[in-house]
C-alpha cells in the first residue's frame, strides 16, 4: 500500500519537503487491500511536531531518515473498502487513528499498543472508526490531540474533586483542560508565556490562568498553590521546556503525580531529590491507546466541546501557508481543508 494516501488527501496528496520547502502535489488512484480502506480526506489539523519535522527534520529523538508525509490529525470519507472490512462501508465518514502496529507483540497483549516497536503509520481498516451523524470531521480529526489528553489525565489519575495544574496552553495543553474537568478535576489552573492563549484556556474550561514571565521554577510553583489555594495532586506539563519541568515537580503536592506530556531537549535538568524525597510520582506517556472510541462517545454525547481549538482553515493548495500559520504560533489549530467540494467544519 502507498503510504501517502492516509494522511493528507486521495485526490491531491501534499508532501511538505524541508528541501524544497514548498508544496508539492500528487496524483494517484489506489485500491486498498484485504483488510484496509481507501479514504478521501477531510480535514487534517496541523499538529507542532509536524512543524519539528518540516523545519528540523527530527523532533526530541525521533529523526526523519526516509521521506515523510505530514499529517496524522485526520478525518474523512470510505471510498474504497478492502474485502476482509466488514465494520465500514463507502460513504461512512472516520476518525483515523494513525499509528497501528505491525505485529502482535508483548506490548500489544498488554493493552499498550502506542509502545509497541513495529507502530507504523501504513494504515489499516481496524484504526478507522466511523463518525455519528453528530460529531463533525473537523471534529473527527480532533480526536488525536484529544486522545493525547485523556490518555494522559488517566495516566495521571485525575478524578472527583482532583486539583491539577496544566503547564502549557497550546492545544495539547487546553485537551488536557477540556479532559480534566470531565473527568472530574475540582479546579484545573493554567500557565503560559501566552495572554491570548491563557484567555483560550478560560473559554475551554480552565478556572485559573497564570502568564508567566521572568518567574523562577519555584516563583511559578507558588503562584500556582496560591491560585488554588493548596498545592495540585497533579501536573500535566505540556511543553517540554526544562523551567517548565522544574517548576511542574516543585508545584506538585507531595505524593502527587507529575506527567510529562511536551517533548523537549533529550537531556534536562530536574530537581529529582526534590521529587525523591516528597514521593512525586514522574511518568511519561506515548501518544495514546484505546481512546478512539472514548473520545467519539464523549464528543457524540456533548459532554465535551473541542470546537472551539480550531482557529484558522486553509484549503489544501494553501497548505504551505498553514504551516506558516502553525510555525508563527497563531490562533491554537489550524485545520487543512481536503476537499474541495466540502470546506465545512
Amino acid at each position: 500500500m502507498c503510504p501517502y494516501w492516509l494522511s493528507l488527501c486521495s485526490g491531491a496528496h501534499v508532501l511538505l519537503s524541508q528541501c524544497l520547502r514548498r508544496s508539492v502535489y500528487l496524483q494517484g488512484t489506489f485500491s486498498p487491500f484485504l483488510a484496509e480502506v481507501l479514504l478521501r480526506m477531510h480535514s487534517v489539523g496541523i499538529c507542532g511536531s509536524d512543524v519539528h519535522y518540516w523545519q528540523h527534520g527530527r523532533i526530541g529523538d525521533f529523526v526523519v531518515k526516509d521521506p515523510m508525509v505530514l499529517g496524522h490529525e485526520a478525518s474523512g470519507t470510505v471510498v474504497k473498502v478492502g474485502s476482509g472490512v466488514t465494520h465500514l462501508k463507502p460513504g461512512d465518514r472516520v476518525a483515523i487513528e494513525p499509528g497501528v502496529p505491525r505485529e502482535m507483540d508483548e506490548f500489544c497483549k498488554s493493552g499498550r499498543y502506542n509502545l509497541s516497536p513495529t507502530i507504523f503509520f501504513c494504515h489499516s481498516a481496524s484504526y478507522c472508526y466511523k463518525l455519528p451523524d453528530n460529531v463533525t470531521f473537523e471534529e473527527g480529526a480532533l480526536i488525536e490531540p484529544l486522545s493525547v489528553g485523556i490518555h494522559a489525565c488517566k495516566r495521571a489519575g485525575v478524578t472527583l474533586g482532583s486539583k491539577v495544574f496544566v503547564s502549557g496552553s497550546g492545544p495539547i495543553g487546553l485537551v488536557n483542560v477540556i479532559v480534566a474537568k470531565m473527568m472530574g478535576a475540582a479546579a484545573v489552573v493554567v500557565t503560559d508565556l501566552s495572554a491570548s492563549r491563557l484567555q483560550k484556556a478560560k473559554e475551554v474550561g480552565a478556572d485559573f490562568t497564570i502568564q508567566v514571565k521572568n518567574e523562577t521554577p519555584q516563583e511559578v510553583a507558588s503562584k500556582v498553590e496560591s491560585v488554588l489555594g493548596c498545592m495540585p495532586e497533579i501536573t500535566v506539563e505540556c511543553t517540554g521546556v526544562q523551567a517548565c519541568i522544574q517548576a511542574g515537580i516543585y508545584a506538585t503536592r507531595s505524593g502527587g503525580t507529575l506527567v510529562l506530556v511536551g517533548l523537549g531537549p533529550e537531556m534536562v535538568t530536574v530537581p529529582m531529590v526534590n521529587a525523591a524525597v516528597r514521593e512525586v510520582d514522574i511518568r511519561g506517556i506515548f501518544r495514546y491507546c484505546n481512546t478512539w472510541p472514548v473520545a467519539i462517545s464523549l464528543l457524540a454525547s456533548k459532554r465535551i466541546n473541542v470546537k472551539p481549538l480550531v482557529t484558522h482553515r486553509f484549503p489544501l493548495e494553501k497548505a504551505l501557508e498553514a504551516f506558516e500559520t502553525t510555525k508563527r504560533g497563531e490562533g491554537v489549530k489550524v485545520m487543512l481543508k481536503c476537499d474541495p467540494t466540502d470546506q465545512n467544519p
